[in-house]
């Protein structure tokens, strides 16, 4: 019994166009993201399989799958809901996402330096890879990562609430090797609602990162 499972997408595939075509959201979630998925459950059999027979010798590889493709699922799956036809602009108290925009503000000194640090990081990934806003617990701030792969380049315990997906296969046959102006677009889509629902919850779990006993 698979332990993962592709979530539906929250909208149709022409939904986000013109900024991500029908064609691309189709063979994102339905292929790549389906894929992530089955690796994912497809790693924790070998590794069942090696406990029972305690056969070791593929253990480096075996883990390295399953944070590459469970991290894969989970990044797909904030991605899909962070993005809605009818977002962009910014957050705004008068939109009821005020306390993010605060947040975002005082981790970056405004929305401007923000943008402008997250499409760097996006557009700048060496290879494949991702932006992502996270909320970070230890200090309680907002923080950007730049993740490499799906998991790689990222600080211990902290929690997406943003992601762009900056992987060939989000873009490549819309926008071909034009990366930066993929991420500029996606700033047109963004599901603020979304985003400051993650981040209230990332907030509300108190507790979650030990540092000492």
């Amino acid at each position: 019994m698979s332990v993962y499972t592709l979530p539906e997408l929250p909208y149709d595939y022409s939904a986000l166009a013109p900024v991500i075509s029908p064609e691309i959201i189709e063979l994102h979630h339905d292929k790549h993201h389906a894929a992530y998925v089955k690796g994912a459950n497809d790693t924790l059999e070998q590794l069942a399989e090696a406990r029972d027979k305690e056969t070791w010798g593929s253990i480096n590889g075996l883990e390295k799958n399953l944070a590459f493709h469970l991290s894969g699922h989970i990044l797909h799956s904030i991605y899909w809901h962070n993005m809605t036809g009818d977002g962009g602009g910014e957050p705004l108290a008068a939109d009821g996402v005020g306390d993010l925009a605060d947040a975002i503000a005082e981790s970056f000194g405004s929305f401007a330096g923000f943008r402008a640090q997250l499409t760097k990081a996006a557009a700048t990934t060496q290879g494949s890879g991702w932006g992502v806003l996270a909320y970070e617990p230890l200090s309680g701030r907002l923080i950007v990562e730049q993740v490499y792969d799906h998991q790689g380049n990222v600080g211990q315990g902290a929690t997406p609430i943003l992601v762009f997906d900056a992987w060939e296969h989000a873009f490549y046959l819309q926008y071909r090797n034009q990366k930066v102006d993929f991420i500029d677009a996606m700033w047109a889509v963004v599901n603020w609602q979304d985003v400051a629902r993650r981040y209230e919850a990332a907030k509300s779990r108190t507790n979650t990162l030990l540092l000492a006993p």
